[in-house]
């Protein structure tokens, strides 16, 4: 049965998910290594005013912040579907084997195809997370009776570390190393509005079509034959939704590297909110993951200015306690 929180009605929690969102946007806008106000921050968003100081907003500082905003928003929301289709609390892109999986094609692009621009780069994170995907899930599910939780675990843990030696391996051999490390470290520095063009609207497509996608998903976590009962084709809802998790991870790494946890923990604190229904999780979800990864950010900047502090750094030290205290509570830690 779908757990559903009643006491205060989803629109006014969205609504405050909202207001806490656009609070922590201009709250990273203000605060950095550069002095600015309220006033700059505006102009540099609606104002045609040119200073030293909306200029640098603008060109540095406005993409960084957009883009801590989308992948928050689709990492989240990519957990919160592979939680939903593999009916795992554990399950997260970075966990997984996806992001490792499109941190390795992004090497070997970069050793074999130097100059491939921004779009090949995506496309070919597209094609290392299916990969990725598709090795833990085979692996995973290789015994008789499929995959339990802790079994895919497992197999996405050897499948990172596989496809991570694969990453150091071409580094070294090809002597990229750091090249290959600035792209995975985990950050949003030198974030381009060209970059954003690329990723936003795929971010976008996506988060809307698994929304559209929720009841299914919804049906899908609590019981396989129920769905097969209501008359859903699982195989084929199932196929989409990995298809959005592979669009999702991809993009995320295409623009800020491994970054794992997030898909973990806001799946799991949004639960506890709004309930289990997947029509309210996955849009709790994205403005929580949005806001979760902005403030993640904006710290990263911040605590040891004028030097960065990676934000993946930040997002694994909150991460891996989560992790241990979801493993220790059986995978309802907040659900």
């Amino acid at each position: 049965m779908v757990k559903r929180s009643t006491s205060i009605p989803f629109l006014y929690k969205f609504l405050i998910g909202l207001f806490v969102l656009i609070s922590s946007f201009f709250i990273s806008m203000v605060v950095g290594a550069a002095d600015t106000s309220l006033k700059d921050a505006w102009n540099a968003i609606i104002s045609n005013t040119v200073t030293d100081t909306v200029i640098m907003l603008n060109e540095i500082r406005l993409p960084r912040v957009i883009a801590a905003i989308f992948v928050g928003a689709a990492l989240a929301v990519s957990g919160a579907i592979m939680q939903g289709v593999t009916r795992n609390p554990l399950a997260d892109p970075g966990l997984l084997g996806l992001t490792a999986g499109a941190n390795a094609a992004l090497a070997l692009t970069i050793a074999l195809i130097p100059y491939a621009n921004y779009f090949w780069i995506t496309i070919v994170c597209f094609i290392g997370a299916a990969v990725g995907t598709i090795l833990v899930l085979g692996i995973g599910s290789m015994r008789r009776g499929g995959f339990s939780p802790f079994r895919l675990v497992l197999a996405g843990a050897a499948v990172s570390a596989f496809l991570h030696a694969i990453t150091e391996w071409i580094g070294l051999y090809f002597r990229i190393s750091k090249d290959v490390s600035m792209w995975t470290a985990g950050g949003l520095i030198g974030t381009t509005w060209g970059q954003l063009q690329m990723i936003v609207p795929f971010i976008i497509i996506s988060i809307v079509i698994s929304i559209f996608l929720a009841k299914q998903l919804t049906i899908l976590s609590l019981n396989e034959e129920v769905a097969i009962g209501l008359g859903q084709n699982i195989i084929r809802v199932k196929y989409m939704l990995f298809i959005i998790i592979i669009l999702l991870a991809g993009t995320s790494v295409a623009l800020v590297g491994n970054i794992a946890f997030v898909g973990l923990m806001i799946p799991h604190i949004v639960r506890g909110i709004v309930g289990t229904d997947y029509r309210f999780i996955l849009p709790m979800s994205a403005v929580a993951g949005a806001t979760f990864m902005l403030l993640a950010d904006t710290l990263g900047r911040t605590i040891n200015a004028p030097f960065e502090t990676p934000v993946a750094a930040i997002v694994s030290i909150l991460g891996l306690p989560f992790f241990l205290l979801i493993v220790r509570k059986g995978g309802n830690a907040f659900s």
